[in-house]
């Protein structure tokens, strides 16, 4: 049996939505009509996501009875999306104490239902052995099913999505090391899940019966080992293949360090992911489908998984404004709310100046970069990377400009093509040169009081494997005198009038 859909009236309690699920819920639940309110306990976190307008969001801690029972007045549905991964050695009392609270307050606002999304276990391990992570994920399960609310319990295994830590650790270790020294847990079998198809379960979970309480396991159509999914990121993120090399004495505490030194993960997350990974995870069932069926083309597999989730750099949406941070077009994309080293790399170098000329005068100085101009800084440096260029078969230098005043959405401009053009305001240009990656180099434009302006320089950089990161970590002690000098330069430019002489 399934409920028909939502109707406006019914009001969702979303804890977590600060965090990777949580973040991207919200708008599901939205766009299918339901009421949210966001529990947070720090809700300035929230107040830049572009549907916080469109939420009631409260502060309040899950450990908290008072303020978790103020947050459930009126709530139909609540979800739970909140655990301790990494924040100490007594995670599980604490998740275990959150979840009693959760419980009890539900029970006792009428909540129709809670949906917890947990961690898939493996079928014949006793609980005492299984690694803290997933015993707690277990226990929390256990504690919202017994708490008198009808409960929804989701049980998944790797998440595949930008931002996801199972999946930020698959990509950090995949594209930064060609070749690596392997622990036993890579010949582990996990089923992994895209974010979308854990967004339709838990969408779809707000409309289960009253006579459903119980766990399912959710999980794509690929049962693959930690290898499998290595070997699969590096050919869908156009990686050469990776050579892996088994350690069989390389334990999921060693495993961790190892991680946390080679990719940006902390240590305190990569240790329980890696302990959990000594573990087969896969679905033994598939009942989800009665209360919330598959439609046509899901569960999505793990290739077009990962290639959703690298779609965003690979597709060039950087964003254009200096303001926004990244606002996903999907699911798979990464929310500004994501952990620093969530979305693989990118790097950046951004400089500022003060420019005392007005604006226009100093956008003609920016739409007139590059060809018989120049790039205002270092001409030998430039040179020397054109000449580096065409002798690997790139473009170099030799192309020039189509026009010497003015810029269009396609122009070639020496070894950059524009990618973007906001007249007067805004001029990104996408790199042609060869590259172990992807480049950007943004111009800005902005007016400020008195006649002033504000100039604005980004140059961006997603490195391509262990290549990209070493030729960004070559050119970036020369970022000083190239990048620093071309924003001084420019401003200096402008307020002579103009005068490139």
């Amino acid at each position: 049996m399934v409920l028909d859909a939502a109707d406006n009236g019914t009001l969702c309690l979303v804890t977590g939505a600060s965090g990777y699920i949580g973040g991207r819920l919200v708008p599901e639940l939205l766009d299918a009509g339901y009421r949210v309110r966001c529990l947070a306990r720090t809700p300035a976190k929230l107040r830049d996501h572009p549907w916080a307008k469109d939420t009631e969001i409260v502060r309040g801690d899950v450990m908290d009875e008072a303020s978790v029972a103020a947050a459930m007045e009126g709530v139909e549905v609540a979800y739970y999306l909140v655990h301790s991964l990494g924040t100490g050695h007594d995670f599980e009392r604490t998740d275990r104490e959150a979840a009693r609270v959760f419980g009890e307050q539900a029970r006792k606002a009428g909540v129709r239902r809670i949906v917890y999304l947990g961690g898939l276990t493996p079928q014949g391990v006793p609980e005492h052995a299984l690694s803290p992570h997933l015993r707690s994920r277990s226990e929390v399960g256990r504690i919202l099913t017994g708490s008198g609310v009808p409960t929804t319990v989701l049980r998944a295994a790797v998440i595949i999505g930008s931002g996801s830590a199972s999946f930020e650790m698959l990509r950090y270790l995949t594209e930064r090391l060609p070749v690596m020294v392997t622990p036993s847990w890579v010949r582990t079998r996990i089923q992994p899940i895209a974010v979308r198809d854990v967004l339709r379960a838990l969408v779809g979970s707000a409309t289960m019966p009253a006579d459903v309480s119980r766990s399912f396991d959710i999980g794509g159509p690929d049962v693959l080992t930690y290898r499998d999914m290595m070997v699969r990121y590096a050919a869908a993120a156009r990686l050469p293949k990776r050579l892996l090399l088994p350690v069989p004495m390389l334990s999921p505490g060693l495993s961790s360090h190892w991680v946390n030194l080679v990719t940006p993960v902390p240590a305190s997350i990569a240790r329980p992911l890696c302990e959990s990974l000594r573990h087969e995870v896969i679905c033994h069932e598939h009942d989800i489908a009665a209360y919330v069926p598959d439609p046509p083309g899901a569960p999505i597999g793990f290739d077009e998984a990962v290639t959703l989730a690298l779609r965003r750099v690979q597709e060039a949406q950087v964003a254009t404004r200096w303001s926004s941070a990244a606002v996903p077009g999907a699911p798979s994309d990464p929310l500004p709310t994501d952990p620093d080293w969530a979305g693989g790399s990118l790097y950046t170098d951004e400089r500022e100046q003060l420019v005392e000329a007005p604006p226009g005068r100093l956008w003609d100085v920016v739409e007139g970069i590059g060809g018989e101009h120049g790039w205002y800084s270092f001409p030998l440096a430039w040179a020397v990377r054109g000449w580096l260029d065409r002798l690997v078969g790139g473009v170099g230098l030799r192309r020039g400009r189509r026009d010497a005043a003015r810029l269009r959405v396609g122009d070639s401009l020496d070894f950059w093509r524009v990618e973007e053009i906001e007249p007067g305001r805004l001029l990104r240009l996408r790199a042609e040169m060869r590259l172990p990656g992807l480049a950007w180099l943004e111009l800005s434009v902005e007016e400020v009081a008195d006649g002033r302006s504000r100039y604005r320089q980004r140059a961006l950089f997603h490195p391509h494997g262990l290549a990209g990161q070493a030729y960004w970590w070559s050119v970036a002690p020369f970022h000083s005198v190239v990048f620093g000098g071309m924003a001084r330069n420019i401003a200096a430019t402008a307020e002579h009038g103009g005068d490139r002489s």
